[in-house]
Formats: C-alpha cells, sequence, structure tokens
C-alpha cells in the first residue's frame, strides 16, 4: 500500500490511496481531477474509485468533473450531500481497492457527514502507529494553537522540529502521535480541562472549538472558521 499526497487549491491535499500489486488506487477528495487523473498516468495506477472525506466544496468540489472523467468508478461518502455519490457509506462498513481494505469510521465533529478512512494491507501496523494523513497542511497553525492552551507540553517540541524541517507534513505522524499533542484528542488532560474550564467532554471540546475559531495568532490565510457550521465541532488536524 502507498499514499501518495496531491496538494490542490492553496493548502488542500487529494490523495491517491495506492494497491500497488493491482496498480489500482483510490482518489481522495479529488479536488483538481486534471492534477489527480495526471498523477495516476505518472505513478502507472488506475483509478477505480473516489473517495470523499466530507462534502464541503473544498473536498468535494472536483466530484462532478471525476464522475464525469471516470463514469463508471463509484464515488465513496457519508451522506447524500456529497455531489455525484454513488456508494453511501455509514460506520464500520467496508470495502476494498485491490488487496487494501478500507474501513470507514463515521466522525460527525467537524460536518456530520464526516468519515475517516482507515486503510490497511497485509503488511499494516499496530493502530497506534496508523499514519495520518491531512486535508489541509494546516500544521503550522495547529501547532501554535497548541502552545495556547497546552503550552507545558513537551510532545510539541517534536511536532514543533517537524514543522520546522518539513514544508509537507502530511503522513509525517501517526495516531500515536496526536495523542501526545493534539488538544483534541487531550481533553481529559490537566491542561486542556484548565483552558476550558473543564466539565463534560462535549463541553471541553465545544469550548476548545470555539477557542481555536477566535484563535489569532499565527494560522494560515485561510481560516477554517469560514467552514464552521453552527452546532458542530471540528476536529484539529484531522482530513
Amino acid at each position: 500500500m502507498k499514499v501518495l499526497p496531491v496538494p490542490v487549491r492553496e493548502d488542500n491535499y487529494a490523495y491517491l490511496l495506492i494497491d500497488e500489486a493491482s496498480q489500482s488506487a483510490a482518489a481522495v477528495d479529488p479536488y483538481d481531477v486534471p492534477k489527480v487523473k495526471a498523477a495516476a498516468e505518472n505513478a502507472g495506477v488506475q483509478i477505480v474509485a473516489g473517495i470523499t472525506t466530507h462534502h464541503h466544496f473544498d473536498h468535494s468540489g472536483g466530484n462532478q468533473v471525476f464522475a464525469s472523467t471516470y463514469p463508471d468508478v463509484p464515488i465513496y461518502g457519508g451522506s447524500e450531500r456529497v455531489p455525484a455519490l454513488t456508494n453511501l457509506v455509514k460506520d464500520k462498513e467496508e470495502f476494498s481497492i485491490g488487496a487494501i481494505n478500507v474501513k470507514c469510521l463515521a466522525t460527525p465533529c467537524h460536518t456530520q457527514d464526516s468519515i475517516c478512512y482507515y486503510a490497511t494491507d497485509a503488511n499494516s501496523t499496530h493502530p497506534g502507529g496508523t499514519t495520518v494523513y491531512n486535508g489541509h497542511e494546516y500544521t503550522k497553525g495547529n501547532l501554535a494553537f497548541a502552545k495556547s492552551v497546552d503550552p507545558e507540553n513537551p510532545a510539541l517540541a517534536r511536532l514543533e522540529g517537524i514543522v520546522h524541517k518539513n514544508k509537507i507534513t502530511t503522513g509525517l505522524t501517526t495516531i500515536a502521535d496526536e495523542k501526545q499533542w493534539n488538544p483534541f484528542m487531550r481533553l481529559d488532560s490537566a491542561s486542556i480541562q484548565k483552558a476550558t474550564g473543564g466539565g463534560e467532554m462535549s463541553a471541553v471540546m465545544d469550548e476548545l472549538r470555539d477557542q481555536k475559531n477566535n484563535y489569532r495568532g499565527e494560522w494560515p490565510a485561510l481560516s477554517c472558521k469560514r467552514y464552521r457550521r453552527k452546532g458542530t465541532l471540528d476536529v484539529f488536524g484531522c482530513i
């Protein structure tokens, strides 16, 4: 299994999820279809599926063109709001891309139809070592926000090193890493409880999300605040 990032827009990522044995691939959030198509041709793989993480335009906006370009290819997504959807998926449903098994994990925070896709093959490791691929190159801004709410966290020094050494950070961290430095995965830590005023986990999450929306420190030009829907939450650094 191989994952090939394809930068699109200013800071978005599309991906090719490649089964190397069959040289088949799924295109994840193929916003810029010509660019994704060229990447597939350069890699010598055939696109056999489209995967949409959620319905927001900067992730699903290429779906209609993708469907026209690949008319016989299924498009997976978490709700009918996903353009050109052919295969509606629910939590814990699975499908295959060649020898790759893809498990759908519903994560209704950033949007109510957000799906994380957990891809494994015969060579996959323990879940803690699962590589994380981002929907945006927001790691630098995420680091700055994490420092503001979790300033004594020693793990942030390692994340800062990754940011300073790599212009592209997607695919360089794991779930185990995220549990050490991602504020939204540390809701029960003393520092995050203090920063948010504590309480039930849902209340802590909501307060933390509000703080991030209103954060005015170092941040990409395109703020995630513009994509926030009333009554929903977001997850730091996820697809």
